[in-house]
């Protein structure tokens, strides 16, 4: 019943992860603006035909064709993504025709997606990314696959432990930053054994591996010793060898940033993309250790909390997901803000909200 992210924004971060050097949107110049002038910070040229009341009666493929023309003059694009929008879709517009009848040398993608399209999950505009790059031979059947894979089942999860279940969700900004930090503090001081679960997407990996990135040496309970044996556990999601180009880029970033900080992970689950099933792994390993505290950051509600006998936290982006974290069994949630726009462009991990939080709380412990 509340708005959800649309296929076309989809479309266009999947295009990004594709490495893609242009994208042309093809409808009315306001279409999905906030999402395309985001991705201009990633390194991505997007570009609108701008349509107007008369395209949607007589039809803008010349436009498309200008467009095309003019992106290839100004950027030399290697690889270009058309991505419909529902005025295009709607009128029929011929994506495909419109690239055969331009002559450039880049690869051009069209992308045949729109606000309802398919069932309206915005994973319908990645599926559709997707499926042309492999028409294209831009990346393999067997990838493309894998690919749709873990974007259907990230579906799934959504309308059954997410925000896209169909009731009205009321935005809910969680716990306190504060309150919850000096938990998981005193919970270090009292030598219990704490486990960090980095369960992220994309790149709001950056953001949510930030409380993986926090020294606790100055709270253990023997920070002399090598064998720290209450120093938080470490796992994540962060297989560098799987995923989109751009995506297992960020995977090998974050583990850079971890290790400059000589922070070691103990168990790597998946890879970025594969956050809807990683967490079969991370509750199997779980299970076999003895903790007594687990902080989920990312996509909290892929994990089956309910299935572990363990005190817990989610740290999630989403306000409308607070309560839904709470139903399946979270003890406590925290909510970071525009984890999306805070992260793209970057290489590196950036602070969160309950990151600085973390770090601030243990300078409050080492001056009492």
């Amino acid at each position: 019943m509340h708005p959800r992210p649309s296929p076309i924004a989809a479309s266009l971060y999947t295009l990004r992860d594709l490495n893609v050097d242009v994208v042309i949107m093809h409808g009315p110049h306001g279409c999905c603006f906030r999402t395309g002038r985001l991705l201009e910070g990633d390194g991505v040229r997007v570009l609108t035909t701008a349509m107007a009341e008369n395209d949607f009666i007589f039809g803008a493929s010349e436009k498309l064709e200008e467009t095309l023309k003019k992106a290839n003059e100004m950027f030399h694009p290697k690889l270009v993504g058309i991505v419909g929008t529902c005025a295009s879709m709607i009128i029929g517009e011929d994506l495909k025709e419109a690239a055969q009848n331009v002559d450039i040398d880049a690869v051009v993608l069209p992308v045949e997606s729109h606000g309802g399209f398919g069932e309206g999950d915005n994973t319908e505009g990645a599926i559709a990314v997707l499926e042309v790059a492999s028409e294209y031979d831009v990346i393999s059947k067997e990838e493309a696959g894998r690919q749709i894979e873990m974007l259907k089942l990230a579906t799934e999860i959504e309308k059954t432990r997410g925000m896209a279940q169909g009731d009205y969700i009321k935005p809910n900004f969680g716990d306190s930053k504060e309150k919850i930090a000096k938990l998981i503090i005193e919970k270090i001081k009292e030598g219990k054994n704490v486990a960090f679960v980095l369960n992220a997407k994309k790149e709001t990996a950056y953001l949510f591996s930030d409380v993986l990135n926090v020294d606790y040496s100055s709270i253990l309970n023997n920070p002399s010793s090598d064998n720290k044996s209450n120093k938080p556990m470490i796992i994540a999601n962060l297989d560098e060898n799987i995923g989109l180009p751009r995506i297992r880029d960020h995977a090998k970033n974050i583990k850079k940033c971890l290790s400059s900080e000589n922070i070691a992970i103990d168990y790597i689950t998946g890879g970025l993309d594969e956050y809807p099933v990683s967490p079969r792994k991370c509750e199997e390993f779980l299970k076999n250790k003895d903790v007594d505290l687990v902080i989920v950051a990312g996509v909290p509600h892929a994990l089956k909390i309910e299935d572990l006998d363990v005190e817990s936290i989610a740290i999630t982006d989403g306000p409308r997901l607070v309560e839904p974290l709470r139903n399946l069994g979270y003890n406590h949630v925290v909510a970071e803000l525009d984890a999306h726009s805070k992260t793209l462009g970057t290489e590196k991990i950036v602070d969160s909200d309950f990151g600085v939080m973390l770090r601030t709380a243990i300078e409050w412990e080492k001056n009492d």
